[in-house]
């Protein structure tokens, strides 16, 4: 080349590695950015992870689930999980049928508050054979995680009548869970159960 032609050359030059320059400077914003956006995406993917994991575990404090086993004449009611612990129940019984609602700071179903209900059921409505089960709304009161809480449910006291020449045995078998619903509720909830169960009564 000629000296005239290098020195044209020269700028030319330049430019290209200026421009060179430049796309390498934005390269390098790009990819600190994504580098951001990657580190805020894991960092909002581990809170909301963290989060989801708390309200688990809040969902799971605030829910409670009854176990019953037999003691002689009585169903001991318990939570299924150990860091719950029971402060106090409710009973209510489907109106008609009576006791009144039973207040109780021993968590339990006595044979007998079963037996007084199971006798004013119509006989129209009464189980032929096999285990019969009466509906009852229970209230517990009870501690989980430091926190007091009220959980509301109707549950089926499953029970065998023992008819003898004397009286009537009432011999509990167990409970389980039927619904959960509001405290204030409860009672026309359970009311309206009973009803469809033993459909209308002349």
């Amino acid at each position: 080349k000629t000296p005239q032609q290098g020195a044209a050359d020269a700028p030319a030059t330049r430019r290209r590695w200026i421009t060179l320059g430049e796309a390498l400077a934005v390269a390098a914003v790009v990819i600190s950015g994504l580098t951001f956006w990657n580190s805020y995406q894991e960092r909002s993917s581990s809170a909301a992870e963290k989060a989801a994991e708390k309200q688990a575990k809040s969902e799971k404090a605030q829910t409670l689930m009854l176990s019953a086993t037999q003691d002689g004449r009585s169903l001991r009611l318990a939570p299924r999980d150990s860091d719950q612990a029971i402060q106090g129940q409710t009973i209510a019984f489907p109106t008609g049928l009576g006791p009144d609602a039973i207040d109780t700071v021993d968590p339990r179903i006595e044979a007998r508050w079963i037996e007084a209900a199971a006798a004013k059921i119509p006989k129209a409505a009464r189980r032929s054979s096999g285990d019969a089960r009466l509906p009852v709304a229970i209230t517990t009161r009870f501690v989980s995680g430091g926190q007091t809480y009220t959980d509301t449910a109707i549950y089926d006291v499953g029970y065998r009548v023992d008819e003898g020449l004397l009286d009537t045995d009432v011999e509990l078998l167990g409970l389980s869970l039927v619904e959960r619903g509001p405290a204030k509720n409860a009672q026309a909830r359970l009311d309206a159960l009973w009803k469809r169960r033993i459909g209308p009564q002349s």
